[in-house]
């Protein structure tokens, strides 16, 4: 299911993902009208903006976050021009898996798109690379990414992206082995132990993203950047 107000984008977007191969249930001009059709239609996905009617300042991710609360099983995408630091913690604190934040312009083929929709039905947790700059430059209250090295910290932000470790070996030219090795320093510095019932890597992202929620955090549109979609 889809839901962005701006009419054109909206089938756009739809036109592109059937294209692709995926079945767009319904769209819908706003959040409320979603809300309302999840329910009947149990869809794989929902893809909403941030900015809808009638206010256009953060429906799109109140409706996100109500989602995942009521539905968990639901993969929920964010699909905006703007990256909402404290919104997405809302987010990704309430859903835990099967999220995602996508910006749009930063989005260069379809096929992105549907490769982040497949991650996210089956349980993954896809964040854009400038939601997670975004995330880092804003000012923290109380930071437990503080004992992680300049590395690890590199490592950490490439998993808030979706790479597994084989591709982040790939980015970082290093060993698969070198990448298990940060990411279970990450874990242990961030207090995460073995428990087959929950996903650390997407525990050590909110992790990072809690501690990021700073009072100060605020809406701010994006850039436009050429060549650079969803990891």
């Amino acid at each position: 299911m889809l839901a962005d107000d701006a009419g054109l984008v909206r089938e756009g977007i739809a036109r592109l993902l059937t294209a692709d191969g995926v079945h767009v249930v319904a769209q819908f001009p706003d959040a409320t009208g979603l809300l309302a059709a999840v329910g009947v239609e149990r869809p794989d996905v929902a893809i909403l903006d941030v900015r809808m009617p009638p206010t256009r300042t953060t429906e799109g991710l109140a409706a996100a976050v109500e989602l995942k609360r009521a539905y968990p099983d639901l993969g929920v995408l964010v699909l905006s021009q703007y990256v909402e630091t404290r919104h997405a913690v809302d987010l990704l604190a309430q859903g835990r898996t099967g999220v995602g934040y996508l910006l749009k312009e930063r989005v260069a083929r379809s096929t992105d798109l549907v490769d982040a929709l497949h991650r996210i039905a089956a349980g993954g947790t896809v964040v854009d690379a400038e939601v997670v700059e975004a995330v880092f430059a804003t000012p923290r209250r109380a930071d437990p990414l503080d004992r992680l090295t300049a590395k690890e910290r590199e490592v950490l932000a490439l998993v808030a992206q979706g790479y597994s470790n084989d591709r982040i070996a790939e980015r970082l030219m290093v060993t698969a082995r070198t990448v298990e090795t940060h990411t279970s320093r990450i874990f242990s510095k961030l207090g995460l132990e073995t428990d087959p019932a929950t996903h650390r890597r997407v525990l050590a992202v909110l992790a990072h993203l809690r501690a990021s929620a700073g009072p100060t955090a605020e809406s701010v549109p994006t850039r436009t950047t050429a060549g650079h979609g969803p990891a």
